[in-house]
């Protein structure tokens, strides 16, 4: 096998301040890992799938020991289909295809997405929910928000108005979100949230439970506009929710725990909330992402691939009228993150990880 400093490194790694000071002096094992989050970003997820793969169906299970997975939107559904088997890699695999083929008709509405949703959650996890529930090692926990004013209604008009209000607010500073969204975590209550106590929104905790594990999951990833939002989850306040990346989009949250928190990722960069995508100065808290281990795609894999990008929501209008053409450049991003896990375990076996790690 060809070294890999004398090739071109499929990932970009990262690390926060005390991880970064961590693995210079002690070499990263399973062990160290207690915690890892899963961002929103949709089909991107399907870019990452040989990462995940790796992480979840070769390396983590040599230590098996408790650990919190706690993803928004798509980053929920990644981890619900890994704590939902024995075989993760076939369950990981299984959602990639289901997200690829599916299609949908120019002008779409919201309520038809949802109903596809939901057939797409029942497909990949009816009769998983137990496994969830009991599964030895991995704690679910589901980011969601509970929407406040304007963002409470499905009708097109008042929920626009209340995104552009929302968008607004948030141009001004990222604190004014508390208007219009409360954040929730589902969480399985046989192990404490990774986080510390949250402060800089409204938030709340709820228990995760088998009526409460699927619509939770749809909340999570019910984006405004495109899909309807979820009202009242069992066990949690009243209201309508909807998808957690709102809030957190790249889970810059005040992480807690005891090792190095690995986090699988898109892009090599933390973006707090979903309307911060275009705003550049917004990035993630230094402090707070001081354990965090950051494993993502890097510029050169990324030229490498079809569009030169990984797959993402704006390809079902580039490919309008062309499904088959989509599919094929989406399953071929899928084959080809296959080098991502095939890099990540190199450098992990090998113990090179240190001499790639860049400060986050």
């Amino acid at each position: 096998m060809t070294a890999i400093h004398t090739r071109t490194p499929s990932l970009t790694i990262r690390a926060g301040r005390r991880a970064l000071q961590r693995l210079k002096d002690i070499p990263l094992t399973p062990a160290d890992v207690h915690v890892v989050p899963g961002a929103a970003g949709g089909p991107k997820a399907l870019g990452i799938n040989g990462l995940d793969k790796a992480i979840f169906g070769d390396w983590l299970p040599r230590v098996p020991q408790e650990r919190a997975l706690i993803g928004s939107s798509i980053g929920s559904w990644r981890f619900a289909a890994v704590a939902s088997t024995d075989d993760p890699k076939a369950q990981l695999d299984k959602l990639a295809e289901l997200y690829t083929s599916q299609r949908f008709a120019k002008g779409v509405s919201a309520a038809e997405v949802t109903r596809k949703s939901v057939q797409f959650l029942d497909e990949l996890l009816d009769g998983y929910q137990e496994q969830i529930l009991d599964h030895p090692w991995y704690r679910l926990n589901v980011v969601v928000v509970r929407s406040r004013g304007m963002l409470e209604h499905d009708s097109r008009g008042r929920l626009a108005l209340g995104l552009m209000q929302a968008i607004s607010a948030n141009m001004v500073s990222r604190r004014h979100l508390g208007r219009f969204m409360e954040r929730g975590i589902i969480h399985d209550a046989r192990l404490p949230l990774p986080v510390a106590k949250l402060v800089d929104f409204p938030s709340h905790q709820v228990a995760l439970t088998r009526e409460n594990l699927l619509p939770a999951l749809l909340a999570s990833a019910s984006i405004p506009m495109v899909m309807s939002g979820v009202r009242n989850l069992p066990g949690a306040p009243e209201g309508v929710y909807r998808d957690g990346g709102l809030l957190d989009y790249h889970l810059d949250l005040p992480y807690e725990q005891p090792g190095v928190i690995l986090y699988p990722h898109f892009t090599d960069k933390v973006v707090p909330g979903w309307f911060d995508k275009s705003l550049p100065w917004r990035r993630g808290d230094a402090t707070r992402l001081q354990d965090v281990l950051l494993v993502a795609p890097s510029r050169e894999y990324l030229e490498s691939l079809p569009d030169r990008k990984l797959p993402d929501r704006k390809d079902f209008e580039k490919y309008v009228g062309d499904d088959a053409g989509r599919e094929k450049a989406w399953r071929k991003a899928v084959a080809e993150s296959e080098r991502l896990g095939d890099e990540f375990l190199e450098l992990a076996e090998t113990g090179k990880l240190a001499e790639v790690i860049r400060p986050l």
